[in-house]
């Protein structure tokens, strides 16, 4: 059976690669391998999110689902005084994230959990790209899991594909936060904000 980007310990043979790219007008480095997601570049959906963040983005920052660290360090690119915690399942992506933000000459916390379970404390923003193919009932946990995880006034952001669920997803979520707005579209990708209520 293949791996999944979200199995707890790929058992894919390692094919390393190195790619850069320019964000927040910087030059970003990065090193990837296989048993990940989006492991031959940064995903458009993912940069879209980090590039419709709003300017006043600040304090405790969780990413989850954070992969190789392409989110955290992007973030970080335009947010350097954000306290960025990083979590995900895969082992090999989070050991990537921790390089990768070395890499980059940049600090964040790494946290090895399935979804919310290893997350403790409250966060200004959580940032995510979902892991669709995990399955609706999955991402939708992790949804309500970040609302708790919310200080009041906080704010989630996500990205989904119009084609993979986002207007449904967007319907969840205003029920669930209350305030729930699509901040962005491109090339198919939606960058929802929810607000958890003061």
């Amino acid at each position: 059976m293949p791996d999944h980007y979200y199995t707890a310990s790929p058992e894919s043979a390692h094919e390393a690669r190195s790619f850069r790219m320019v964000f927040a007008g910087r030059t970003l480095a990065f090193d990837t391998d296989a048993g990940v997601f989006s492991k031959q570049h940064v995903d458009p959906g993912s940069e879209l999110l980090c590039r419709a963040l709003p300017e006043d983005i600040a304090g405790r920052v969780l990413d989850m689902g954070c992969g190789w660290g392409a989110m955290t360090i992007m973030t970080l690119a335009r947010f350097p005084k954000c306290e960025v915690t990083m979590a995900d399942v895969n082992e090999r992506a989070l050991a990537l994230a921790v390089s990768n933000v070395k890499k980059n000459f940049m600090t964040a916390t790494a946290l090895l959990s399935d979804g919310f379970e290893k997350v403790e404390g409250e966060f200004d923003v959580v940032i995510t790209n979902p892991p669709i193919r995990a399955g609706k009932s999955v991402i939708y946990k992790m949804f309500e899991d970040a609302k708790t995880h919310l200080v009041p006034g906080g704010r989630l952001y996500l990205v989904i594909r119009k084609q993979q669920g986002a207007p449904s997803a967007l319907k969840f979520l205003k029920e669930l936060y209350g305030q729930a707005e699509v901040i962005e579209r491109e090339g198919g990708y939606w960058i929802i904000e929810c607000v958890k209520a003061v």
